[in-house]
Order: structure tokens, then sequence, then C-alpha cells
């Protein structure tokens, strides 16, 4: 006997992070103030870039495209997560749940093809000074970030048309507090074999290769300013990547964090914690360790007020 597909009236209950009701304004309060942050200071950091002109440049591109996806990666979770906790729903509906996984999924690949590609970029300006400007030329840029897009958009696309084939039954209470692919494949009623497999390889193939990319790229790196003879000339070299490679390791570090905690039994708060991490914090620290580190952003942004006021 074949299992009734209810899935077109269901709806999926997202479980967050705690019942209790002392707890719900705190929650409110942090997630909304990180929230606040992180979209002010993406923001910021795109109306730096695009108000300066010396700052057109590919590593300024690719960082003020990095903060518009980092914004919408954001954008994804938590308002929807806010409204829950105001509300004390934790419902989410169907099409919705399915939604949310997939903008989740393609500015998640998008974040991550992202940081493959300033690490590269990273590596032809430290490696190969005299042919930067033709291999990072606009074009090869724009072309770079056209095919980060495409690749994103088919992930996240095959990996929801794999969960609309799925049936869900009785089981609808996600221990997250956004929709998760491995969450949701897990609770599915029908046979979820080919998604596991589907899920695992696009993990191994999009996932551990960018990530093989900017391991190859930092060592290249590393290996060129050791043979810098000046202690200046090494400390401005790496002082150029050091930024983006902060911003690498939280990433790569949560990330892997949530799906090697997610394969341990009773994991779903440590999931859950972790993925806070790469979905809200990484995004929110992200203006903060590029601003902080970085004269010409911060330069930019002060040139760009005095005219304002």
């Amino acid at each position: 006997m074949e299992v009734k597909n209810d899935t077109q009236i269901s709806e999926f209950l997202l479980l967050g992070f705690s019942e209790e009701p002392e707890l719900q304004p705190f929650l409110f309060g942090l997630f909304l103030s990180m929230y606040l942050i992180t979209v002010c200071g993406n923001l910021l950091i795109i109306l730096a870039v695009s108000s300066d002109s010396h700052l057109r440049t590919p590593m300024y591109f690719f960082l003020a495209n990095l903060s518009f996806v980092d914004i919408c990666f954001t954008s994804t979770t938590v308002p929807k997560m806010l409204v829950n906790i105001q509300t004390q729903r934790k419902a989410i509906t169907y099409d919705s749940c399915i939604m949310q996984m997939y903008f989740f999924l393609l500015f998640g690949g998008l974040d991550n093809f992202l940081l493959t590609v300033m690490a590269y970029d990273r590596l032809m300006a430290i490696c190969h000074p005299l042919h930067y400007t033709v291999t990072m030329s606009y074009r090869i840029c724009s072309l770079l970030l056209l095919v980060s897009w495409i690749m994103s958009v088919l992930h996240s696309l095959l990996q929801t048309l794999m969960v609309l084939r799925l049936s869900f039954c009785t089981d609808m209470e996600i221990s997250h507090f956004f929709c998760e692919l491995n969450q949701m494949i897990q609770l599915a009623c029908s046979d979820n074999f080919l998604n596991n497999m589907v899920m695992y390889l696009a993990a191994l193939l999009l996932g551990a290769a960018p990530l093989a990319g900017v391991i190859y790229s930092y060592s290249k790196i590393v290996s060129s300013i050791r043979r810098i003879s000046s202690a200046q000339g090494k400390y401005k070299a790496f002082s150029t990547c050091a930024s983006h490679l902060s911003v690498v390791s939280i990433f790569y570090c949560t990330s892997l964090g949530v799906y090697l905690s997610s394969a341990a039994p009773q994991s779903s708060h440590t999931s859950g914690v972790a993925s806070v991490m790469y979905a809200v914090v990484t995004p929110m620290l992200n203006p903060f360790i590029y601003s902080l580190r970085n004269r010409d952003i911060k330069g930019a942004l002060n040139v760009f007020f005095r005219k304002k006021s």
C-alpha cells in the first residue's frame, strides 16, 4: 500500500532553541540585534565600495558581492524565527519551508563559492602580481561571479526538487530554527536513500572541492610570503589576506561542525548552535573583520559621511 503524500496540506514545526517563556524576550532581542547589525554592517561595506572609485578592484568587487549575499543569507532564516518567537507560534507552511530551504542553499552556496574565488584573487595578487591585472580583469571577475551564481542556483534547485518528491506523514517537528535540508530528509516517511546520496555527493563536490581550493591557495600564499626577505614586506602581504582568512576559518569550521554533528545521535541542539554560527554570526562578523583591518574601507566611509554631513 502506498503512503499518501499529505505535504500540500501540512505544516512543519520549527522547534528552535528553547521553549521556556522567560527566555523568549532574550532570544528575540539577541537575534534582532544580530540581524540589524548584519544588515547595517554589510550595507556599509557595499556603500563604501560603490562610493569610492579607488575601491573598484577585484578584491572589493567580490567583497561587495559577499556582503550582499550575507544580507540575503541571514534574511532567509532570522526574520521568520523572530516572527515565531514574537507570536509564540512555531509553525511554517510546507510551501514556505521549501522556499526557505531553497534560498538558504542558494545563498549559502554563494558564500562558499565567493570565499573560494576571493582566495584565488589573493593568490594571484600575492604570487603573480605582474599578471594580476590581466588574470583578474573585470571580465574574468564577472565570469567567476556568474559561474558561482549558476552553480549555486543549480545545486539549490536540484536539492529542492529532490525534497519535493518525498512524502511527509505525521512527524512534522524540525529540531532547528529553519528548514534545514538534512532535517527535512530525515523527517520523510518515504524512501530517502536517493536524497541522502545526492546530499552527500553535493557536499563532497560543492563543499570539499572549494575548501580544497582555499587550502591550496593559502598554501601557495604562505610559501610565497616566506620567500619575501623584508619583515615589512611579509607583514604587508599577509595583511591583505588576513581578513579573508579569518572569515574563511569561521565559515568552514562552523559549517563542518554542523554536518559532522548531524551524523551523531542526539545532536540537534549542537547542530542548531553551530548553524547559528555560520548562518547568523559569520555574516554579522564579516563587516567588522573587513572594516577594522582595512584602512581603505574606513577611509571610504569617512569620506562618504563627511560629504553627507
